[in-house]
């Protein structure tokens, strides 16, 4: 009889854990937004072999979701507005946004979205994903490092801050203009600040 409820016991114990388990709230991956303001995508190429050429792009918007529970499981989408190129130079930015280069009239964006994330370390990822560009997409796969999660001084809103860098070859998406006067490798540098959704 003594077995009996003790085996009783156990499997009314065992059950209630498990319910416990599998019931329990999961902690959901929070919705950052792209601050604008302080995000830039910076790009350098060489020129006929004497200097490289630096630019910028000004206006990128996207979405992140950080889950930092479990960091791979976090995506990123950005679309970068080629119209917001800037080079320091009034002409050099009109020659550029034209139909020889960027094209901005019939390819207004620039989008990259992840599709996965491979943790080097605890600040440190590789985040791959497609990166559409003069109509073609590539894949394409960005070092991330993680500079800060914490409270914005500015706003007040939870943020986290970013450094990436990779590089593309610009052929990979048909463009061959000049080349190899203008190299057909571009090095790309993100700086990108993240503010969490309301």
């Amino acid at each position: 009889m003594k077995t009996s409820i003790m085996h009783s016991s156990l499997l009314t114990s065992a059950a209630f854990f498990a319910s416990a388990v599998f019931t329990a709230p999961v902690l959901a991956a929070d919705t950052y937004a792209i601050d604008a303001s302080h995000t830039q995508v910076f790009f350098s190429v060489e020129r006929f072999g004497f200097n490289n050429t630096i630019g910028a792009f000004t206006d990128v918007k996207g979405t992140l979701i950080l889950d930092e529970e479990s960091p791979a499981n976090s995506t990123v989408s950005v679309e970068i507005a080629t119209d917001s190129l800037w080079s320091g130079h009034a002409e050099r930015e009109k020659h550029v946004k034209g139909p020889f280069w960027l094209n901005v009239e019939e390819f207004p964006t620039i989008i990259f979205t992840s599709t996965s994330v491979t943790l080097d370390d605890e600040k440190n990822a590789k985040v791959t994903g497609d990166l559409t560009m003069w109509g073609k997409t590539q894949p394409a796969t960005l070092n991330v490092t993680l500079n800060k999660i914490g409270v914005d001084r500015a706003t007040k809103k939870k943020a986290a801050g970013f450094s990436a860098k990779t590089s593309i070859n610009r052929s990979e998406f048909g463009h061959t203009i000049a080349a190899p006067m203008v190299g057909d490798e571009v090095s790309i540098k993100i700086e990108a600040l993240a503010h969490l959704q309301d």
